[in-house]
This record gives C-alpha cells, sequence and structure tokens, in this order.
C-alpha cells in the first residue's frame, strides 16, 4: 500500500465589470449566479474572463473549471436564505467545491505551473489577528467573504483567477475525485482540531467513534476515521439495502438505521464513544450525541441547521456528565490551506487502501453551464443521490 500512496502522491481578487481578453480573444464567460434575497434566482449570467494580470505583483493563477459539486449550501443561497454580491454586481456567482486545471501563471508564481489539476479554497481573509496568520477560517470578524457564499464570487464558472495561497495542487492520480477534496477538508478540519484539543491530555488514543449521518459529510467523516485507524459506527435513517450502508462497510465500518436502533440504544448497549462526528443535520441529533460522549470524549459538529426547533432534554444530567466527564464540543466550517493539504494526503492514502471507493461518491453528474436548473432540481429530487456535480470543461 505505501508504493501505491507514494505514486498517488507523486503524480483572488475577481475582475470587476470590465473587458479582459484572453489568449483565444474571448472576452465574457458564463456563469451561474443568483441574485441575493431574490429566491430562486438562479440564472446564467456574463462575467467579464478574467486574467493572470487581474492579481497584482505577477502573481495571478488563471484556472479553467472542470467540474463543481453543489450541496444543500448552494440550494438555500438560492432560496434567498443568506448570501451576498460582491462589491459592484448584484448578483452572486454560487458554488464553492471547485476543481480545475491551471491555464496561466504570472511571473511570479513558483508554487503551480501550465497544466496542474488544483482546488481552491473558499474563505478569503478579513482584518482578525487570525485572518492576518492565515487562520481565516477561524475570524472573529462579523463581515467574513467565502467564495460563492459571500461577498465574493464562486466556482460554478468557466475561470477563476486567484493568488496560489488560496489555491492547492492535486496530484493526476486523484483528478478522478478532486471535486470531493472541499467537502473532505469540513471533515478533516473537525476531526484534525479533535486530537489537537486533546493533546491536553497528553495520551488520548482514541478507539471507538460514532458518525450521525450517511450523507457526503458522514461518509467522509467515516472514511477519515477509519483512516485513523479507528473502530467506527455510522448511524443513517435508511434501512438497508441501501447504497451508502455498503459504503460504509466496505471500508470496515459498521452501519446502523435509527429506524431499528438509536444512537442512545446501541451507546447504552454498546459503551460510551471516544469520538463522536455529527454530520447529519438535525439539531436533535446533536443533544443525543451529548449523551453518548464518553469521559475525555470529543464532540465534533458539522451540521448547519436554521429554523427554530424546540426540545426538552435532560439538560442538568448532560451538563454535570460534560463537566464531570472532561468532554469537550467543536464545531467545524469551510476550512484553510491546511486540511485541503491534509485532505490531499487522506484522499491519496483512500486510493490506495479502498481503491474505486471515493469514486463511487460521484453518483449525479450534470454537464455543461446552460443545465443549472437541472443541477438545481437534482437537489431535491435525485434519489439515492451522494455528490451531485456540475461538469463545465472535459
Amino acid at each position: 500500500m505505501a508504493r501505491q500512496l507514494e505514486a498517488i502522491l507523486a503524480g483572488a481578487a475577481w475582475p470587476t465589470p470590465a473587458e479582459s481578453t484572453s489568449a483565444d480573444g474571448a472576452t465574457s464567460m458564463k456563469a451561474i449566479a443568483v441574485i441575493p434575497g431574490r429566491p430562486d434566482s438562479v440564472h446564467l449570467a456574463d462575467l467579464p474572463r478574467p486574467s493572470v494580470t487581474d492579481v497584482p505583483n505577477g502573481r495571478g493563477v488563471l484556472v479553467k473549471v472542470l467540474r463543481v459539486g453543489v450541496d444543500g449550501t448552494d440550494k438555500e443561497i438560492n432560496a434567498a436564505e443568506y448570501g451576498a454580491a460582491p462589491p459592484g454586481f448584484d448578483f452572486l456567482v454560487i458554488g464553492h467545491e471547485s476543481f480545475g486545471r491551471v491555464e496561466a501563471v504570472g511571473p511570479n508564481v513558483t508554487e503551480l505551473r501550465t497544466g496542474d489539476f488544483v482546488v481552491a479554497t473558499v474563505r478569503r481573509p478579513g482584518a482578525s489577528i487570525y485572518d492576518r496568520i492565515g487562520t481565516y477560517d477561524m475570524t472573529t470578524d462579523d463581515t467574513y467573504f467565502e467564495r460563492g457564499i459571500n461577498l465574493r464570487h464562486g466556482y460554478l464558472t468557466e475561470y477563476y483567477v486567484d493568488e496560489p495561497e488560496y489555491i492547492v495542487k492535486v496530484p493526476d492520480g486523484l483528478r478522478e475525485v478532486g471535486v470531493l477534496l472541499e467537502p473532505l477538508t469540513v471533515v478533516e478540519k473537525g476531526i484534525a482540531q479533535a486530537y489537537e484539543i486533546q493533546r491536553r491530555l497528553r495520551v488520548w488514543r482514541p478507539r471507538r467513534a460514532a458518525v450521525i449521518g450517511a450523507g457526503t459529510i458522514g461518509l467522509l467523516a467515516t472514511l477519515v476515521l477509519r483512516l485513523r485507524g479507528l473502530e467506527v459506527t455510522t448511524f443513517g435513517r435508511t434501512r438497508k439495502p441501501y447504497r451508502n450502508a455498503e459504503l460504509i462497510e466496505s471500508v470496515g465500518a459498521r452501519y446502523v438505521s435509527i429506524q431499528d436502533q438509536t444512537l442512545l440504544d446501541v451507546a447504552a448497549q454498546e459503551g460510551r464513544y471516544d469520538l463522536v462526528f455529527e454530520a447529519s443535520g438535525q439539531s436533535s441529533a446533536v443533544f443525543e450525541s451529548m449523551q453518548t460522549l464518553g469521559k475525555n470524549g470529543v464532540l465534533v459538529l458539522s451540521s448547519v441547521t436554521g429554523g427554530d426547533k424546540q426540545l426538552t432534554i435532560p439538560a442538568d444530567r448532560i451538563n454535570l456528565e460534560f463537566v464531570l466527564g472532561n468532554k469537550v464540543m467543536v464545531g467545524t466550517v469551510n476550512a484553510n490551506r491546511e486540511y485541503f493539504e491534509l485532505g490531499v494526503r487522506d484522499m491519496a492514502q483512500a486510493e490506495a487502501q479502498y481503491p474505486g471507493w471515493l469514486r463511487l461518491l460521484l453518483t449525479h453528474p450534470v454537464k455543461g453551464l446552460d443545465r443549472y436548473r437541472e443541477l438545481f432540481e437534482a437537489l431535491t429530487t435525485a434519489k439515492g443521490a451522494i455528490k451531485i456535480y456540475m461538469e463545465i470543461a472535459d
């Protein structure tokens, strides 16, 4: 496996509305955009085609977009639940899960070269001290910048330009699955921070983990925890036979449908968990997860939940057990470059250890920017979808 892993691994600002001419003479390009604040406003927009000269000091990297994944965030932005357009625009180009190929680089770019496959990060720095040291995903600023989400255009377009600091090289051996890197980084960040927090214990060695939710993030969390050597039980709603359950079991984890056994029942019968990764999208699952965490355990939250759901919980008991058991709860959201690089290493290890597994997550391709309606319909209606993505170019 080590030889396989080695072989696999061997392998900015947006222009404001003004013309930018490319090598083939084109001055504009298509993009999928929404009008923030207007529900179901997704449409095909025209944008100036960017150039490496749009980034100062010769540090521009022009990327041709090949694939872009979509998820609940894109659906919610189109529903006008959040999102803001960049200054100078009345629309926001969406899409934050990118994969592309470098088309050109500025004269002072040494980190990348033409032809490299790449994935771009999502967050961009603000003014806080955390932004200034490169941990812009931990910003304390009230205003934040995320490509395809808030105040910065995203990647559902033909090209983008940015600085090399925000662009991560993907080995050629991962080109077929590179579009999964951005969602994987949410998992990488959460699990890495769980281990970082537990350095306080000096000898923390987690053995048993639970993953709550069997969607894309739950599947990737199961994979990463198995790569770390943990015994993993993943909980989902659907009963077997179920494609996601088969994927979970194929990496040596166990799948349990909550229609047959609840999380609380399993923990009561088999013991509590050292690490719980919550990815169900349900706030109620958070409080159930808190009750299944063992002493010195860590609960990682990745679900972003809206609404005003009310719950009745055993608050005193949960609080008592967290205090006396030295337990920790931590959230994970869009990651910085560190976790993208960690994700590349784990994807390479996964390809070596579980060949072809990541490809099976890419269930629903939609080809061509003009089919944006089909792309968004798939987010609501596609049965058995794990990752829905748009193929923009070959």
